[in-house]
C-alpha cells in the first residue's frame, strides 16, 4: 500500500538533501562532499548549492553547508570536545572570507536564554574572548601581537522581550560598529533524532531567526547586513509529528494485516497538529552547556587567537 508522505521539518541542508527522492539524487546544481575524520571519529558532509533551481528544490539559499557528524559530542568528555572545536574551528576558517586577514568581527547569539533548548547562541557568547574594548583603549599591545582579530559579541534576546526584530537589533549594531563579518550562532531542528545534540552545521548563507520552530523572522544574510554571515546551527529539537511518523513508519513495514495497515495510513493524518510541538532530550540543560563551550571554543580557536 502507498505510504503517506509527510513534509517532516529540518535546518540541516545534509537531512533536505537525504530527503529527496532517488530520481533527483543527482540533482544539477547541487555537490556533496564527505570526509571521515578517523581519529577524532567525526564525519564533514559538504553540500554546495550552485543555482536557483537547486535552492528551489533544497527548500535552502544558494551557498556552502558544512556539517559536522560527531557521534559523542554529547558525552562530557573534555579531550574529544578539544578535538570537535578544533574541526569546527578549520571550517569556519574555510568559510569566512580571508580569515587569514586581521578583521573586526561580531559573534551574535540568537535565542532565548530562558528556554533551555534555545539557549545555545546566549551560552556561547558567555564563553567568547572578547578583544573589541581592549584592543580600541590599548592598541594589539595589551595582548603582546602584532596581528589580531577585534572581537565584540551582542545576545539580541527575542522580540517578546524586546519589542524588535532581531534582524533591526543586529543591524544597528553593524551600522554602529562596522565589522567585516558576523557569526551567528542559533539553535536548530532536526528530520533525526540521532543527530539531536551530535550535528554541527556551518554555512556562510545567514540564518533565519526562529525557523528551527516555524516562526520565522526576518533574515540575517549578507545581502540585508551588507556584510558575510557565518551561521552555526546544533539541532537541539525534533518535532513531534517526526517521532511519531517515524514510529508508524516503522510499525508499517512490520504490520502485514491491510486493515490494520489502512487504519494506521488514516492516522497518520491526524498527526499534524504534532507539527507544533517539539521534543528534545531530559538532560538538554547540561548538553546545551558543554556544547554550548565546545562551540564557543571553535569560535576562539578561529578568530579570537593571535596570529602568528
Amino acid at each position: 500500500m502507498e505510504s503517506v508522505n509527510f513534509q517532516m521539518r529540518t535546518d540541516l541542508a545534509l537531512e533536505a538533501h537525504e530527503s529527496i527522492s532517488e530520481a533527483e539524487s543527482e540533482l544539477r546544481g547541487v555537490r556533496v562532499e564527505e570526509c571521515y575524520h578517523e581519529e577524532e571519529d567525526i564525519r564533514v558532509t559538504k553540500v554546495y548549492i550552485d543555482t536557483q533551481n537547486a535552492a528551489k528544490a533544497m527548500g535552502k539559499p544558494v551557498g556552502i553547508y558544512v556539517t559536522m557528524e560527531a557521534p559523542a559530542m554529547i558525552e562530557p568528555d573534555e579531550d574529544y570536545h578539544r578535538e570537535i572545536s578544533g574541526v569546527l574551528a578549520e571550517e569556519i576558517r574555510e568559510l569566512l572570507p580571508e580569515a587569514w586577514k586581521e578583521q573586526s568581527i561580531l559573534v551574535v547569539g540568537l535565542g532565548n536564554r530562558e528556554v533551555t533548548a534555545d539557549a545555545l547562541g546566549p551560552q556561547v557568547v558567555d564563553n567568547l574572548f572578547i578583544t573589541r574594548h581592549i584592543m580600541k583603549e590599548y592598541g594589539k599591545a595589551a595582548y603582546n601581537c602584532e596581528k589580531m582579530n577585534q572581537i565584540s559579541a551582542l545576545e539580541p534576546g527575542v522580540m517578546a522581550k524586546t519589542g524588535m526584530e532581531t534582524a533591526e537589533i543586529v543591524k544597528g549594531v553593524v551600522e554602529q560598529t562596522g565589522p567585516d563579518a558576523l557569526i551567528v550562532i542559533d539553535a536548530l531542528a532536526a528530520r533525526s533524532t540521532r543527530r539531536l545534540n551530535r550535528t554541527v552545521q556551518i554555512t556562510n548563507t545567514g540564518i533565519q531567526p526562529g525557523s528551527g520552530v516555524g516562526n520565522h523572522r526576518n533574515a540575517l544574510t549578507k545581502e540585508s547586513l551588507g556584510v558575510p554571515v557565518i551561521a552555526i546551527g546544533i539541532p537541539t529539537v525534533v518535532d513531534a509529528a517526526t517521532i511519531v511518523g517515524d514510529a508508524l513508519e516503522k510499525l508499517l513495514e512490520e504490520e502485514k494485516d491491510l486493515d490494520c495497515v489502512r487504519y494506521k495510513e488514516k492516522q497518520k493524518l491526524n498527526f499534524a497538529e504534532l507539527s507544533n510541538m517539539y521534543m528534545t532530550g531530559k538532560d538538554i540543560d547540561a548538553v546545551i552547556k558543554r556544547i554550548s563551550f565546545t562551540v564557543s571554543e571553535g569560535i576562539n580557536i578561529a578568530i579570537g587567537e593571535a596570529f602568528i
